[in-house]
């Protein structure tokens, strides 16, 4: 089974395949805990100095720890040796806090951390981690799939029913390109 996630602020959705590309599991899952600001870079409170924000940042993250591994807990209890696959950030993302609040980091800092977190948690459960670009993984699935690609990518609305939304296509590409082996450019796998 391979899992494949499209993540946003605080939440994201996992689909899970087969190694036919069959939905096994569609869920959501929350990527913080209640009552924490899902986007601390971008805190809409009072404003606040760079050592503020930096201990905004590890409060909001020390929550993503614990409420992401609730959830992929959860899924592993489901499904047997799990693959995720996760949306790439650049390798080079600035760490420091004070850097990532200035453009052109502001504007994804919170995501990449989401992503950083949930590929961390993947690695401590020993799941295999292949990033994906989200701009590119339908297409790249639909070389993989070819005349299938139709019938796989849009075909779970119709056999499950709602809700299946470009988020749910696109964790299901990632599973597809995470089993295909495919070393595109944009796909590179830690």
């Amino acid at each position: 089974m391979r899992l494949g996630i499209a993540h946003h602020f605080g939440w994201a959705v996992a689909v899970t395949a087969s190694a036919d590309h069959e939905v096994a599991d569609r869920r959501r899952i929350e990527l913080v805990e209640p009552g924490m600001p899902a986007a601390p870079i971008h805190h809409d409170g009072k404003p606040l100095d760079d050592d503020a924000a930096a201990a905004l940042v590890a409060k909001v993250r020390a929550s993503a720890v614990r409420a992401a591994s609730a959830a992929l807990d959860q899924l592993a209890a489901a499904l047997p040796e799990p693959i995720v696959s996760m949306r790439s950030w650049p390798l080079d993302f600035p760490d420091d806090i004070a850097v990532q609040r200035r453009v052109p980091y502001e504007s994804r800092a919170d995501s990449v951390r989401y992503r950083q977190v949930l590929a961390e948690l993947a690695h401590a459960r020993g799941w295999a981690v292949h990033l994906y670009d989200a701009r590119d993984v339908e297409g790249q699935a639909i070389g993989v799939l070819g005349e299938r690609a139709d019938e796989v990518l849009h075909g779970p609305r119709a056999s499950l029913g709602p809700p299946w939304t470009k988020d749910h296509r696109i964790a299901l590409a990632a599973t597809i390109i995470a089993a295909s082996g495919r070393t595109e450019p944009s796909v590179r796998v830690v």
